[in-house]
């Protein structure tokens, strides 16, 4: 089975790292007016939806042992700094993929 990093696609905001943004987009951003928004593709969030709202966080995670092969290891070392993220989105997606209907 091949597992790819890019057939997973997770963000989470953190407010203390927002993402970057270049002076230039900021400076039209800056320029743009409430009326220069085109909220077209954008469905109104009506009483309805808020009725059926919910709030979703994370699942907290548990702290394991674990043997892992030292190929396997390396490899997902190798990805770069959220490595054990990456690892329990990779379970995660397993579980996932064989839950039974």
């Amino acid at each position: 089975m091949d597992v790819s990093k890019k057939n997973i696609t997770q963000f989470v905001y953190d407010p203390k790292h927002p993402p970057k943004m270049s002076k230039a987009a900021m400076k039209r951003l800056d320029a743009m007016g409430d009326d220069d928004i085109d909220y077209s593709d954008i469905p109104e969030f009506t009483d309805e939806f808020w009725k059926h709202a919910k709030i979703l966080r994370p699942a907290p995670k548990k702290m394991v042992s674990l043997r892992i092969e030292e190929p396997v290891l390396k490899w997902f070392r190798a990805q770069g700094k959220g490595y054990q993220g990456y690892m329990n989105a990779v379970l995660r997606a397993f579980v996932e993929s064989n839950k039974r209907p």
